[in-house]
C-alpha cells in the first residue's frame, strides 16, 4: 500500500469550496471540475513565465484521481514547475481537500500539465526564464 504524502508540494495557486452544483451522478464532485481547477492553477504559474502574460494548455500527462472530493470540502491546488523548455513549461499540480468536520487534509489528484507561452496572435514565444 502506498503511503500518502504528508503535505502538498509546490505553491498554493487555487483555493475554493466544492459546491453541490459541481457533483456527478454519485454525489461526489465531478472529476472534470477538479481538473479545471488544476488547469486554472497551473495557468497561474505558466502565465508568470510568459513575457506576454498569455499561455495555453497543450497537454495533460499522468493524471490520477486518488480520492473523491465531497461537497463542502475546501479544495486547494498546489503547483510546482517541473521543467522549462524554450516556449513550454511543464507544471506538476496536486489537489488537496480539507474536511471542515474532521479537520483533516488529504490529496485527491495529481497531474503534469504542459503550457505554451503565446503572443497576441496565439503564436509561441520564448519563456522568461529569469522569472
Amino acid at each position: 500500500m502506498k503511503k500518502e504524502l504528508i503535505e502538498p508540494l509546490g505553491e498554493l495557486v487555487i483555493k475554493t469550496i466544492a459546491m453541490p452544483g459541481d457533483t456527478n451522478s454519485n454525489g461526489d464532485i465531478f472529476g472534470g471540475w477538479v481538473l479545471s481547477q488544476m488547469d486554472l492553477g497551473g495557468g497561474v504559474v505558466a502565465k508568470s513565465y510568459s513575457p506576454t502574460g498569455r499561455s495555453v494548455t497543450v497537454a495533460i500527462d499522468g493524471m490520477s484521481f486518488i480520492n473523491p472530493v465531497k461537497v463542502g470540502q475546501g479544495v486547494s491546488c498546489y503547483a510546482k514547475v517541473h521543467t522549462l523548455g524554450r516556449t513550454s513549461i511543464k507544471v506538476s499540480i496536486e489537489t488537496w481537500v480539507y474536511d471542515y468536520m474532521t479537520h483533516e487534509s488529504r490529496i485527491v489528484t495529481r497531474g503534469l500539465f504542459t503550457y505554451v507561452a503565446i503572443d497576441i496572435n496565439g503564436k509561441p514565444v520564448v519563456l522568461d526564464k529569469h522569472h
